[in-house]
C-alpha cells in the first residue's frame, strides 16, 4: 500500500542541529552545536521593533514585503557591495530557508538536475528532492574546500538546470576567491544554469575583505537568485526576516512561489531590519570585532589544548581536525560521546555532505558565545582529549 507520507519526509532523519541541541538539553552541556550568538543584539533594532509593535500597522504588509525594507535592502548591498539593484527585485521572506525553498519551488520541475556542493546546509538536497528535482553532489576537499572548473564540469549534464552556491561555505567557514567565482560563473554561463546564491554569511567575515557576489559577476545578474538573511548580519536568527534578489522572469517566479508559501513575513520586524539596514556600519563593525574576539578565543583554546583548528575566515564556526589532533574518534562518535561525557556539544561535518564522499574527521564549533563559556568549554573538551588519548 502506498505510504501516506511523501518519501522524501517519510525517510529523512531528525536534523543534525536540532538533534545536537536537544541532546545538549538533555546532558546540560555547553552547547557549541547550533548557531546562534549568545550576546545581545544591536539595542538600536530592539528599539525599532518595539516602537514598531506601538506605532505601525500589523496587518498584513505587501506580499514581496515593506516597500521600505526593499528599498533598505537595495540600499544597503548599494553601500556594501557596490551592486545595483530595483525594489522589484527583492521579496523578502520568512528567513533565508524559505527563500531557498521558493527558489528551488519556482525553478526546479521533476528530473532537473541541481548541483550542491558539499558539505551543505542540510535543507538543500530534500528541498531539491521535494520538488522533483534530483542533488548531484560534488565533495569539497578539506581544508580549504575549492571549487575547480575540472569537477564542475564532470558533475554537469544535459539534465542540469541549477546550482547552489553558499559563500562564505557553511560549515568551513572559507569565502570563494575571485577566481573560483567567475571558474562558477563561466560554467553557469557556457551551460545556461541559474545559480541560486546563499550568501547569509555575507557581512560575517573577518578578513577584512568586502564580500563579492556571484551575481556581480559578468553574466549572472540576469541567472542568480541572490539570498541574504537579517538573522546573520545583526545575530537575530529567532526573527527570520530573509530576502531573495533576481531580475526579470526569475524575480517574478519567486515572488509566485513564496505567496504560496508564508505570503508574509512579521510586519513589525521587517521596519526593524530597514532601520537596522541603515545603521552607520560602524555598528556592525563593532559586533563584528565582539565575533572575532570570540573566535579567537575559541581558536587558541582549543589549540593550547592540543585541537587542531582549520583555517577560518568566516561566519560563527570553527572546524577542528580530529586526526590531526591525534583523535581516533570519527566525527559522529566525538560529537555523541562529547555532549555526553564532556558536557559540549558540537556538529559532526559528516552529517553536512551527502553520499559518501564525506570526510569523517571534522567537527564544527559555534564561538559566538560568552568568554567564560567558550573558557570553560575548551577545559571541558582538553580533560576529554586527555582521557582518550589515555
Amino acid at each position: 500500500m502506498k505510504s501516506r507520507i511523501h518519501p522524501v519526509y517519510a525517510e529523512m532523519e531528525r536534523t543534525v542541529f536540532d538533534r545536537m541541541s536537544a541532546l545538549a538539553r538533555e546532558h546540560g552541556a555547553i552547547n557549541l552545536g547550533q548557531g546562534f550568538p549568545d550576546g545581545p543584539p544591536p539595542p538600536a533594532l530592539i528599539e525599532a521593533a518595539a516602537r514598531a509593535l506601538q506605532e505601525k500597522s500589523s496587518q498584513y504588509p505587501p506580499g514581496a514585503g515593506l516597500a521600505e525594507l526593499r528599498e533598505a535592502i537595495c540600499a544597503y548591498y548599494a553601500r556594501r557591495q557596490g551592486l545595483a539593484l530595483a525594489p522589484e527585485q527583492v521579496t523578502v521572506t520568512s528567513g533565508a530557508t524559505e527563500a531557498l525553498a521558493a527558489a528551488v519551488s519556482a525553478l526546479v520541475q521533476p528530473g532537473d538536475e541541481v548541483i550542491l556542493f558539499q558539505p551543505a546546509y542540510d535543507a538543500y538536497a530534500p528541498t531539491v528532492r521535494r520538488a522533483g528535482g534530483v542533488p548531484v553532489s560534488i565533495p569539497l576537499s578539506p581544508p580549504h574546500f575549492r571549487y575547480t572548473a575540472e569537477a564542475l564540469a564532470a558533475a554537469i549534464t544535459p539534465a542540469t538546470r541549477l546550482l547552489m552556491f553558499n559563500d562564505p561555505l557553511n560549515p568551513a567557514g572559507t569565502v570563494a576567491s575571485h577566481a573560483e567565482l567567475e571558474t562558477i560563473a563561466r560554467a553557469c554561463v557556457e551551460h545556461d544554469l541559474v545559480a541560486v546564491c546563499d550568501e547569509v554569511w555575507e557581512d560575517v567575515r573577518f578578513d577584512g575583505v568586502a564580500h563579492r557576489s556571484l551575481a556581480a559577476v559578468p553574466g549572472m545578474a540576469e541567472r542568480t537568485v541572490k539570498i541574504g538573511s537579517a538573522g546573520k548580519i545583526f545575530g537575530l536568527t529567532g526573527w527570520k526576516i530573509g530576502w531573495m534578489i533576481a531580475q526579470g522572469e526569475l524575480a517574478t517566479a519567486l515572488q509566485r512561489a513564496h505567496q504560496f508559501l508564508t505570503y508574509a513575513t512579521a510586519v513589525p520586524l521587517q521596519w526593524a531590519v530597514a532601520e537596522g539596514l541603515a545603521l552607520p556600519d560602524a555598528v556592525l563593525a563593532d559586533q563584528r570585532a565582539e565575533w572575532n574576539a570570540a573566535r579567537e578565543r575559541l581558536r587558541n583554546g582549543l589549540a593550547a589544548a592540543g585541537f587542531v583548528v582549520l583555517p577560518n575566515a568566516a561566519t560563527w564556526f570553527l572546524n577542528v581536525d580530529l586526526g590531526a589532533s591525534g583523535i581516533s574518534l570519527c566525527d559522529s562518535e566525538f560529537s555523541e560521546r562529547a555532549v555526553a561525557e564532556a558536557g559540549v556539544a558540537t556538529v559532526p561535518v559528516s552529517a553536512l555532505y551527502q553520499g559518501e564522499a564525506a570526510p569523517r574527521h571534522l567537527v564544527r564549533f559555534c564561538f559566538t558565545k560568552p568568554a567564560e563559556v567558550l573558557d570553560e568549554a575548551v577545559f571541558r573538551l582538553a580533560r576529554f582529549r586527555e582521557r582518550l588519548l589515555g
